[in-house]
């Protein structure tokens, strides 16, 4: 199963966990699978925190390359962009546990969520540009949490900053050891959410989440046109795809 989720004793915390066996790239199959279990847990009425992440040494390498052909992203990319809006729709608060590298789609599902914890050893970053693209849910999160001049190195280069940076960017709320961050999170939740009213929880996490809410289901919209009716017609775009494929350098024509 390429997603499991568990739950504390009170079934007061969700725990997802996603698996690929190359660096938890983040499939089609995959995105359907976390989008179930985010329903089934919805009707949870105690339900006070849901958190993501992915298996083993990293959270994820970015969305499946093969899975971005022309052939298959017009059906891949909205089904994406349905999970950060139900990542945006959880009835309850989110977070992403991250350890290594969160990158392309990766880093997009953890800034769909309301908190980031991570280890010191965490990369971030949106190398996209680098295939010929761009990170169509990318570039409207990140601006939206931390801020266009912020935001547009990393769109615009391709380049990762470490987890250090992201936190002085306000993007980061648990910075701890690989080690102690699982614990550090049971930490967390136990001083700020365990003794607190899941009803309330909810309402709070859905009223602090509104304007950005508002603004994704506005911008997303018109962020996956411009990608796929738009960019995706272009030569340079589907030679960046096709180069990362063939491993190859890819042959610019800038159109």
């Amino acid at each position: 199963m390429p997603v499991t989720v568990s739950f504390n004793t009170d079934r007061s915390r969700a725990a997802f966990k996603f698996f690929h066996p190359t660096g938890n790239i983040i499939t089609d199959e995959m995105v359907r699978a976390l989008r179930a279990g985010l329903e089934s847990v919805a009707g949870n009425p105690h339900l006070k925190l849901v958190t993501i992440e992915g298996a083993g040494n990293d959270f994820s390498f970015g969305a499946s390359i093969p899975e971005h052909v022309p052939e298959q992203i017009a059906a891949v990319l909205p089904e994406m962009h349905a999970l950060v809006e139900d990542l945006l729709d959880v009835p309850a608060v989110t977070a992403a546990i991250v350890r290594g590298r969160c990158l392309g789609g990766g880093f997009e599902l953890a800034l769909a969520c309301d908190l980031i914890f991570c280890s010191p050893d965490a990369t971030f970053g949106l190398p996209e540009i680098r295939l010929g693209v761009f990170p169509p849910a990318g570039s409207v999160l990140l601006p939206l949490r931390v801020g266009t001049a912020r935001s547009m190195p990393a769109i615009l280069t391709g380049e990762s900053s470490p987890a250090d940076a992201w936190r002085s960017a306000g993007l980061v709320e648990v910075l701890a050891d690989a080690r102690d961050l699982d614990a550090a999170v049971e930490r967390w939740f136990d001083r700020h959410l365990a003794g607190k009213s899941a009803v309330a929880l909810r309402h709070a996490a859905a009223a602090a989440r509104a304007a950005l809410r508002s603004q994704v289901a506005t911008l997303l919209p018109d962020a996956e046109r411009l990608y796929l009716q738009e960019l995706m017609q272009t030569h340079d775009a589907r030679e960046g795809i096709a180069a990362f494929l063939q491993k190859r350098t890819p042959a610019w024509q800038d159109r």
